[in-house]
């Protein structure tokens, strides 16, 4: 290339990679990378490899890395641009979900398949695609970088980041930048883009009643004797109110963006059953984005197979609220085990432990880092600007980077769509979709650049 470079420029380069950008995509796809499974820990660790070598083939002198011998893997590097350009930072994970059932796939979890546009696989999204998007935009660059690019694959985000923070602490000088692309969200519609400026954060906590020493015949005491799944799920009950929303005080909520999500939509997306009402009060968006969420996501009781007629002395649930941004995992915690507290019927003995937590985030997303990324959106899709838009999921890790660097932007992108069912069978990327986040990436870097 000489002179400037053009968005034509760009999306001939783009176009001409494609071929290769879809192959290296594939055979990332190939590898069962699930970092939850230690039978497959040497996929995971083949995926670092991959991953590796094909940023090397870019010139970017890359490093697999751990927190500690043992730790889950994690791939480094660097690749120079111009002397005194900004330094960005481009973030993905490597590892994935567990396929689960392989009778719930229309074609098989690890060969990737395409259908109707779109090419279907575990982890062909969430997020080999983002690290496919890092890689073609140092193909489309070649050796005309227009910045110094860092680079940080992640090994374990699957798993709650476990050794993120000592990551970035062991690692701080190699990854400091001055602005953090993380490549591990999506867009608002087909054709239509998004930065994500919100997500909700989340605590899990155990919840367990005892009402009894041991289990007694149910007709010698029932009517008398409260047993425990009784006075679980009353206990439980009181973290909703009428409307289904969450019932515990203390916990923040707040506006969200003016975003329309209409109904047909939140139907098609949701796999809600004819009929079903939503729960919560508040334009949809709010409920999902920025009010907290309470649900019970285990129940341990005698299974109805084979169960006999007695009163359970013991019961326990585990209760996950995501909490809006603004509040804390700490403030969570404290307001959930108030409520708890307050309501626990008939005396029984109530005993918690937290499993975890994850902060939430939101993020100012003003400034010339956004600025250059929204044009480079608009420039993308053809005009269409990007929505900033929040995520009622969590992804914990943001504010670890937040927190490890204060002067960056950071800037929430990724490949998803609605319907590509990340976590789920049939996960899948909309190959057009995808062509644009492509160029969109390589647009920001020209940009920033700039």
């Amino acid at each position: 290339m000489t002179g400037p470079v053009t968005t034509t420029d760009l999306r001939t380069r783009l176009a001409g990679l494609m071929p290769g950008v879809r192959s290296d995509l594939e055979a990332l796809v190939r590898i069962q990378s699930v970092s939850a499974d230690p039978a497959r820990l040497d996929q995971v660790e083949e995926s670092a490899r991959v991953t590796a070598e094909l940023f090397a083939a870019e010139g970017v002198d890359v490093e697999i890395v751990r927190a500690f011998d043992g730790a889950p893997p994690a791939v480094i590097g660097e690749k120079k641009g111009p002397e005194g350009a900004p330094t960005v930072l481009l973030y993905a994970h490597h590892d994935v979900q567990p396929e689960n059932d392989h009778a719930d796939w229309d074609s098989p979890p690890w060969e990737p398949t395409e259908r109707d546009g779109r090419l279907y696989g575990r982890g062909a999204a969430d997020d080999k695609a983002g690290i496919i998007t890092h890689l073609a935009a140092l193909r489309a660059f070649g050796d005309e970088l227009p910045v110094t690019v860092r680079l940080f694959i992640e090994g374990e985000e699957e798993v709650a980041s476990a050794t993120l923070p000592q990551l970035l602490k062991k690692y701080e000088d190699r990854l400091r930048s001055d602005v953090i692309v993380i490549a591990d969200s999506g867009n608002w519609d087909i054709g239509v883009p998004a930065l994500t400026t919100s997500l909700r954060g989340l605590i899990r906590v155990d919840v367990e009643l005892r009402t009894l020493t041991h289990a007694v015949h149910s007709g010698m005491w029932g009517g008398l004797e409260p047993d425990a799944i009784m006075a679980l799920v009353r206990l439980l009950d009181t973290l909703w109110d009428a409307d289904g929303g969450s019932a515990i005080e203390g916990l923040v909520s707040g506006p969200a963006a003016d975003v329309d999500y209409p109904e047909e939509r939140l139907r098609a997306e949701s796999g809600a059953i004819p009929g079903l009402s939503w729960v919560g009060s508040g334009p949809a968006v709010e409920r999902l984005w920025t009010k907290p969420a309470v649900t019970v996501t285990g129940f341990d009781a005698p299974k109805v197979d084979g169960a006999s007629n007695t009163l359970s002395p013991v019961a326990r649930a585990r209760v996950t609220v995501r909490i809006a941004p603004g509040d804390t995992g700490q403030n969570a915690v404290a307001c959930l085990q108030a409520h708890l507290e307050k309501n626990v019927p008939w005396g029984a003995e109530l005993s918690t432990k937290v499993v975890d937590t994850g902060e939430p985030i939101a993020i100012d997303a003003t400034g010339p880092a956004y600025d250059a990324a929204r044009a480079a959106f608009a420039e993308a899709w053809d005009g269409t600007p990007p929505v900033d838009m929040g995520v009622g999921g969590s992804i914990p890790f943001i504010a670890e980077f937040l927190e490890s660097f204060p002067a960056a932007s950071v800037l929430v992108t990724g490949v998803e769509d609605p319907d590509t069912r990340a976590h789920g069978p049939n996960e899948g990327l909309h190959l057009a979709e995808f062509e644009k986040v492509l160029l969109a990436e390589a647009l920001l870097l020209r940009n920033l650049g700039a």
